[in-house]
């Protein structure tokens, strides 16, 4: 496949282009102009930033996925992930290209029927309080993606860790996985390039984890 993949420089869309590159897929990395982002084997477009999609149509044109790893690094980020999104869904529109797959967090799913009660009443209520603005960007970015033309998926992992990829872990199409607290960034790459050659995970919100 001829993939794009934005956040690139991320701990996720590392693992993406990595993965993607060891696969045999034909690789665009969108970074920003300042950064000193170098992998053999792939494509590297520079731009100023993702607050336009005009800079944009040029990595995804022609290409048969977008994989956006582009998310906040820590709790005071800002809204990162919505208005980046909304530029990465106007450049695929103009483009014609329709197939997105894009991370997300675990908390913006709803909790599986068999949850148990201190998950479901006390932990997930907690994680999101403390990073209410965090997922409150999220909430707007998946609003946007479920609204537009695109062949989506959401990835919703839980709380990421630096586990080499294993390949082996849940995954939950719509509701969060039961009692599933960790995963690995490589693994959640591992499942986002899986997804986009996956038709049954179009239109999908999915939920990863050990």
């Amino acid at each position: 496949m001829r993939i794009t993949v934005f956040g690139a420089t991320g701990g996720v869309g590392g693992h993406v282009v990595q993965q993607a590159l060891a696969a045999g897929h034909e690789v665009t990395a969108v970074v920003r102009a300042s950064s000193s982002y170098d992998v053999q084997g792939i494509e590297v477009v520079r731009v100023a930033g993702l607050t336009e999609a005009g800079p944009l149509l040029d990595a995804v044109d022609g290409r048969d996925a977008v994989i956006s790893g582009v998310g906040p690094r820590g709790t005071k980020s800002g809204p990162v992930a919505s208005g980046s999104t909304r530029s990465i869904l106007a450049a695929m529109a103009k483009t014609g290209v329709r197939r997105f797959v894009a991370v997300s967090a675990a908390p913006i799913g709803p909790p599986p029927p068999d949850e148990s009660f201190l998950n479901r009443r006390l932990l997930l209520p907690m994680i999101r309080a403390i990073a209410a603005d965090v997922y409150a960007d999220l909430r707007v970015m998946e609003a946007d993606i479920t609204s537009s033309d695109t062949d989506w998926t959401i990835v919703r992992p839980p709380k990421l860790t630096n586990k080499a990829v294993t390949g082996r872990y849940r995954t939950s199409l719509g509701p969060t996985v039961p009692a599933g607290y960790l995963i690995g960034r490589a693994d959640v790459a591992h499942l986002m390039l899986a997804a986009a050659a996956n038709p049954a995970m179009i239109d999908q919100a999915v939920g990863v984890a050990y």
